[in-house]
């Protein structure tokens, strides 16, 4: 589902960071073909908006600082976090980099932006672990899982972290703010 969304968080970011030419990527070295096709999407995408994309694969976080540096180096005017299990063990990590070298964030959960990511665009996770236990109620109630249908997200939340934006010094533009689903303040 990631893959699907990266289109519209690339145009997020844009409406966002209008002047933005140029989004650097970051994802994980090991990370699985499905994040390499959401780059592809974010590069498809992002190709149709003018911006130019900057993959950075980092598979170790003393990476971290070679990448921001890579990053401000190409003139990023922004970067997306792809989510996987690296860049979510070392969100803050790599959140406090970029607010540190004052790039407006994008990432997909909205508990990245709880730890300084400027936004997320990406499925609500609190529903999809309501919707996991009435799944499980169903199996406990003797339903076979064989049986029960494949689900996929039908909920998203826009999140914006007004204070990540003060922080770099990003005014973020009211029809971007009026569509949020959550502003952290």
């Amino acid at each position: 589902m990631s893959k699907d969304l990266s289109g519209k968080r690339i145009e997020v970011l844009k409406e966002t960071v209008p002047k933005a030419v140029r989004v650097a990527v970051l994802l994980s070295s090991a990370t699985t073909l499905l994040d390499r096709d959401e780059l592809k999407e974010t590069e498809s995408a992002a190709n149709h908006l003018g911006v130019k994309v900057q993959s950075l694969d980092v598979s170790d976080p003393n990476e971290f600082q070679t990448a921001y540096k890579a990053m401000v180096k190409e003139r990023a005017d922004a970067v997306i976090i792809l989510q996987g299990s690296f860049s979510s063990f070392h969100r803050r990590q790599l959140v406090e980099l970029a607010a540190k070298n004052r790039l407006p964030s994008m990432c997909e959960e909205s508990l990245f932006v709880y730890d300084g990511c400027l936004m997320s665009y990406g499925p609500d996770v609190p529903h999809l672990y309501r919707r996991a236990a009435i799944f499980i109620d169903k199996i406990l109630k003797g339903a076979k899982p064989a049986d029960l249908p494949v689900e996929q997200p039908m909920k998203f939340e826009f999140v914006i972290n007004l204070k990540a934006a003060k922080q770099i010094g990003l005014t973020i533009p009211p029809n971007v703010l009026a569509r949020a689903d959550r502003v952290i303040k």
